[in-house]
């Protein structure tokens, strides 16, 4: 990511999310809170990069199935859980250097689901869209 990038999402108001594994390859994502709703942002890079030169649908993908499951285990307060369906649509191909940014809304939370839909957007202009269910898991130990 550039510094001019990073630079805009903090002024913005966006923070940093510290991740690990996997997801820290794909990284850095950030969040920021708007009027109750969470907010997720990934600034696109050339390691985000398709054969085509343009972002990577499992890229995309990535990013929807974290920031709902983010959100999904923030509104259960629950540390665990697991993702048990994903539904993506892609709509629009995003470009690398564009900030991709989704902002996930809950349809419905039971004991043990949680049903959540978002659109990925730069720009507001919408590039996917997903649905998600999530369990929710016994804490081990």
């Amino acid at each position: 990511m550039t510094v001019k990038a990073a630079d805009k999402l903090k002024s913005d108001g966006w923070k940093i999310v510290e991740t690990s594994g996997f997801l820290h390859l794909i990284g850095p994502l950030w969040q920021r809170v708007v009027d109750g709703t969470h907010e997720y942002a990934l600034a696109t890079e050339d390691k985000h990069h398709n054969r085509r030169g343009l972002v990577q649908g499992g890229v995309i993908m990535t990013f929807a199935d974290r920031t709902c499951g983010m959100t999904a285990r923030f509104v259960s307060g629950k540390p665990t859980l697991a993702t048990v369906q994903l539904d993506t649509h892609f709509v629009e191909a995003g470009k690398i250097g564009e900030v991709l940014v989704s902002k996930p809304h809950v349809v419905r939370s039971t004991r043990s689901l949680i049903f959540i839909t978002t659109e990925v957007t730069v720009d507001k202009r919408c590039i996917a869209m997903a649905s998600g269910v999530f369990k929710i898991l016994k804490s081990e130990g």
